[in-house]
């Protein structure tokens, strides 16, 4: 039997073990290719499924009929049944795709290409490249705003967000961030673009009216040097009150106001976080650390640490399966 075809059955097999409905968070594994999915409720791994080489983003289309990875070493956005853990089809993604947004409209993909400095956006319906945004060097973040009319690539050696028209696919303006800007996110209402930098060791706040700079969120860790505080990736309560933000090396989650920006906690969790996501009903944050291999399960209410989850070897992206 080859790998694929093996790989086919092993899912399938064990997609029929698992209870109907149950809720999934799912790792993507950078140096093991693969992708671990973990039962939110039992907090254990319940498949482990092969995918192309070095995944990093991944995301679901808003049905859940599919899961959309970075497979950034295969220069490949991979497209794959959640059932069966079959990779459907490639998409045209452009070289070393390492993050990614899917708009509101669920058809279109915008992808940051970190070789090319560019953006690419994909019709995933029709397979094809709509276009190609020159943006900055080494684009990693992307968002797109709730409205779906505003994209924002992250290049991190330039250090800019680039705002780019979504109808005209055209960047019309450019902020300064500070040092290796890696993750972009809108607040729900679109009213705010958050761009967390890893050497910059900050998050900047932008009104997206005018592009204007709200406010700059700095770390402070007791008996943590500043060079390992890095923020990563970061995550927003579902009422949009508060924002997770995972700090890279220095091993710890920040719990920041997202009203007045101010830093209120530290969650100790496993080495070199980098990015999160949440459980269906906002209780449980999953945080993948990728130099201790692992996952740590964070009780929001209560701001603690509550188990850590062994993953594939670098654990880069999560998503909550809808």
């Amino acid at each position: 039997m080859t790998r694929p075809a093996a790989a086919i059955l092993a899912a399938l097999l064990l997609s029929s073990a698992l209870p109907a409905g149950a809720e999934e968070i799912w790792v993507t594994n950078e140096l093991d290719d693969t992708i671990s999915v973990i039962d939110a409720g039992t907090l254990e791994v319940t498949r482990t499924i092969p995918t192309g080489d070095r995944p990093r983003g991944i995301t679901f289309a808003h049905d859940g009929s599919v899961v959309y990875i970075c497979a950034s070493d295969s220069d490949a956005v991979q497209v794959m049944d959640p059932q069966t853990g079959e990779i459907l089809h490639d998409l045209p993604s452009g070289e070393d795709p390492e993050q990614f947004a899917l708009a509101p409209d669920g058809r279109h993909l915008w992808i940051a290409n970190e070789d090319d400095a560019i953006t690419t956006v994909v019709d995933v319906e029709s397979r094809r490249v709509v276009a190609q945004i020159n943006v900055g060097i080494e684009p990693e973040g992307m968002a797109v705003s709730p409205d779906g009319r505003i994209a924002i690539t992250t290049s991190e050696t330039t250090n800019m967000a680039h705002w780019i028209d979504t109808a005209t696919h055209e960047a019309f303006a450019n902020t300064l961030v500070d040092t290796r800007p890696r993750h972009a996110e809108f607040t729900d209402d679109g009213a705010r673009l958050w761009v967390s930098s890893e050497i910059g060791g900050t998050v900047t706040v932008f009104a997206t009216a005018d592009q204007a700079e709200l406010a700059k969120i700095r770390f402070a860790i007791p008996g943590v040097r500043d060079e390992q505080i890095q923020p990563v990736g970061f995550e927003f309560t579902a009422d949009g009150a508060t924002a997770f933000v995972a700090l890279g090396p220095s091993n710890h989650v920040a719990v920041v106001d997202a009203a007045t920006y101010e830093v209120e906690d530290y969650i100790l969790v496993g080495r070199r976080v980098w990015h999160m996501a949440f459980s269906a009903d906002g209780s449980k944050l999953f945080t993948t650390n990728g130099v201790s291999g692992d996952v740590t399960v964070i009780d929001v209410a209560s701001r603690e640490a509550l188990s850590s989850i062994k993953v594939g070897r670098f654990p880069w992206g999560a998503a909550l399966r809808p």
